[in-house]
């Protein structure tokens, strides 16, 4: 039998409807988009954000900052999805999308007050939607795949990060990777491992054709350096398999125990000739590998490391050439991976093992060096952010001028066709195209500058033709954006309206939010936005 199902009496559960729903919905969508404003853009500020426990992390990735935080609010989750959506999809553009939700969802409110149906809202929402994607396909430009466009892509989505005084060194290493691991226009960022080393500066960070492990040795008696590495990459215990039930074996004389301990040993030494006989020099196991194998692999000059983690073992495969084995019968010379070196380095109290110089690897490792944790953990975020946005450009072979550029010239383009429209969604449209000026404006206000002047030059640029006309923040002066190199991938912009318009009908759309109480007579929400009203 199953469980019962639950009844709700009436006393169990609150209830709010109409324009009350609506309104405590916006305003939690508000507050979300509200707290990212501030890190938007190369002027943008740091969050500072303590957890419980104490745990510190200081950032201005918008994905990160929703995910730390302890958002309770039902509708504002929604936001906080959107986040992920567009940091998994591109990896970069986090808090335009948010801060583009939480502008359409306010300007809806200014409509609602009108007495327009929230169904007129977002159909007009849906029809601005798919026009911004007709022009950002029109006025999108193609590239070739230059690496000089991908650093400029990097370098854009690394600006106003913790990454930003190495970004031009960091944007070379991360083009460098990403043509490593591309394989038919396509790049798998699975590929790129990222490992960091505190000690050093970021201007130490290198790339690795090949791999780091966080591994050492098995044994201080094997050598600590191997040239012209023939690697093996095997899935079994290098020991002898413990029986799955409890066994006893009964021994009687000290010559049956000597020759038990004999064969457990000869069987370990075939293991490890099988081994020697491929020419194998190094050995990476997934599993264990026993202290009588780890002697005999010494003796014969063999590194090894042991417990390697499967995702690495993949990557050494890609890395190397090798095949993963097995079954100890298989390992011959053709199943053995290349490597220029493998050597153990000790970085402070860390131990690393680097497999360098393979040739045309399809794996490689980013080396991140930093003064704190802090530090190693902002320029992972701002790394990643710039190899999602390089890979996402590859793909779609699309780009557009950043600075707010793309934001005014589909607000122009948006208001424009509006005119065309009849009905009251006309109203909506305008709307959309207004929430889409936000972006430039917080650009703006996070520089210091007058965000009304700059909006009225740039609206008065893209009226004048100059469609490439944005926010160049590094002289503060509005210019041609494309020439001061800030560009951005099409897919960043897409992806933001797509996800933003989305979200914000689908919040229009609730006239009625039903919740059950917990046993103490309050909502069951723990801290943090209460869905009834504000915060708790």
């Amino acid at each position: 039998m199953g469980e019962k199902p639950v009844v709700l009496m009436p006393e169990d559960v609150q209830r709010i409807l109409g324009k009350d729903a609506q309104r405590n919905n916006i305003m939690a969508a508000r507050m979300v988009a509200e707290v990212v404003k501030t890190t938007l853009g190369p002027k943008g500020m740091d969050k500072m954000l303590v957890s419980p426990t104490g745990e510190i992390v200081v950032t201005n990735d918008g994905v990160t900052i929703l995910n730390e935080m302890q958002i309770e609010h039902p509708a504002a989750k929604m936001m906080v999805e959107i986040a992920k959506t567009q940091d998994q999809e591109v990896g970069d553009g986090t808090t335009t999308a948010v801060m583009i939700a939480g502008k359409l969802l306010e300007n809806a409110e200014k409509l609602l007050d009108q007495k327009i149906h929230p169904t007129i809202i977002t159909k007009g929402y849906r029809i601005a939607a798919d026009k911004c994607q007709q022009i950002l396909n029109d006025i999108s430009l193609k590239i070739d795949g230059d690496d000089e466009i991908l650093k400029q892509i990097a370098i854009t989505a690394m600006t106003g990060k913790g990454a930003e005084s190495s970004k031009v060194r960091f944007a070379d290493i991360i083009v460098k990777a990403v043509r490593h691991v591309k394989e038919n226009n396509y790049v798998d960022l699975k590929n790129i491992k990222i490992e960091k080393i505190k000690g050093e500066g970021m201007k130490d960070t290198e790339l690795i054709t090949g791999i780091v492990l966080d591994k050492e040795r098995v044994s201080t008696d094997m050598p600590r350096e191997i040239n012209n590495a023939k690697i093996a990459l095997i899935d079994f215990a290098l020991e002898l398999k413990n029986p799955e039930i409890d066994t006893k074996i009964s021994i009687s004389s000290p010559e049956q125990l000597q020759s038990f301990l004999e064969q457990e040993e000869r069987t370990i030494s075939k293991m490890v000739e099988k081994i020697k006989s491929s020419n194998a020099n190094v050995i990476f196991c997934q599993k264990g590998i026993d202290d009588f194998a780890q002697y005999l692999l010494s003796k014969e000059g063999i590194y090894a490391c042991r417990r390697v983690a499967r995702s690495d073992i993949e990557k050494l495969a890609k890395a190397t050439g090798g095949r993963i084995v097995s079954n100890l019968n298989e390992i011959n010379s053709n199943n053995l991976g290349e490597a220029a070196v493998v050597e153990e380095v000790k970085n402070g109290d860390n131990i690393f093992t680097y497999v360098r110089g393979c040739q045309n690897p399809k794996s490689v490792t980013i080396l991140i060096h930093g003064g704190t944790d802090h530090v190693l953990d902002e320029i992972e975020r701002a790394i990643r952010d710039a190899l999602g946005v390089v890979s996402s450009a590859l793909k779609s072979g699309l780009v557009v001028p950043g600075g707010g550029a793309i934001e005014i010239e589909l607000s122009r383009r948006l208001r424009h066709f509006g005119q065309t429209l009849s009905g009251r969604e006309r109203l909506a449209v305008e709307e959309f195209a207004s929430a889409l000026e936000f972006i430039p404006i917080t650009l703006a206000e996070n520089a210091g500058l007058d965000p009304i002047d700059i909006l009225t030059e740039l609206k008065a640029k893209h009226d004048s033709g100059e469609r490439q006309a944005g926010l160049n923040l590094f002289t503060n002066k509005i210019e041609n954006v494309l020439n001061a190199k800030i560009i951005e991938p099409y897919k960043i912009k897409s992806q933001a309206i797509d996800s933003a318009s989305e979200v914000a009908t689908m919040i229009l759309r609730i006239d009625d939010v039903i919740a059950s109480q917990s046993k103490g007579g309050n909502p069951s929400m723990s801290g943090g936005m209460n869905p009834y009203g504000g915060m708790d």
